[in-house]
């Protein structure tokens, strides 16, 4: 004779198993497809900051000292004025969202296949400088303290007409998906202006994120 007890435990134990399965698959499904919400979210607030375009048009930079520089479509500036350097480059956002650019770092040996430096090393923006999704902008930086270092480096590369690198730091409006971009500094000798400088990215390194390398 059949066991009715035994039978009726039996298949109320197998229907909360498959109930715990179903659910199992259901959370499951919805953790992935929160996560893949949060990737487009994310990649719809990426910036992705690369040079300008030649045809571009130009920037006119000013710093708090009322030093002025024009830059063109795809250009740098870098000079050396009154012992103070002044550097500059002209960007242009490829990526889907705001780029807030948060600092930068001298990379005065040339070498795009090296590692990028640490982010204690980086010297912060001395104010808040955006460049908006699909748009131009521009990057500005200064070195006014002749007595260390990086200032008599910079200067004989700049004087010697040496190419350098410019590590960017920036992240989206939100300060997350923190990017470094490497920016190569390069001399242009043109007959309208002798002092023209280039720059072009070389590389992106993803700090908040996988790299894709």
């Amino acid at each position: 004779m059949a066991d009715w007890t035994t039978i009726s435990s039996l298949a109320t134990a197998g229907g909360t198993l498959a109930l715990a399965a179903a659910t199992y698959t259901a959370v499951r499904s919805s953790n992935r497809s929160a996560r893949i919400a949060e990737r487009s979210v994310q990649i719809n607030m990426r910036p992705v900051l690369v040079s300008s375009r030649f045809e571009d048009p130009p920037d006119k930079i000013g710093w708090i000292d009322n030093h002025w520089a024009r830059v063109p479509g795809a250009g740098a500036h870098a000079e050396v004025a009154d012992g103070n350097i002044y550097l500059a480059m002209s960007l242009r956002n490829v990526g889907s969202g705001i780029a807030v650019l948060q600092g930068w770092h001298p990379a005065l040996d040339w070498n795009p296949g090296g590692s990028h430096a640490e982010l204690d090393q980086f010297r912060r923006q001395g104010r808040d400088l955006f460049v908006a999704a699909g748009g131009l902008g521009f990057w500005q930086g200064a070195v006014h303290d002749s007595g260390n270092e990086l200032h008599s480096s910079l200067t004989a590369a700049i004087q010697e007409r040496r190419r350098f690198a410019i590590e960017l730091l920036y992240s989206d409006h939100e300060g997350g998906q923190r990017t470094i971009s490497l920016f190569s500094v390069t001399p242009r000798d043109v007959p309208d202006d002798p002092e023209q400088w280039l720059c072009s990215v070389a590389r992106h390194w993803s700090i908040d994120r996988p790299d894709p390398r």
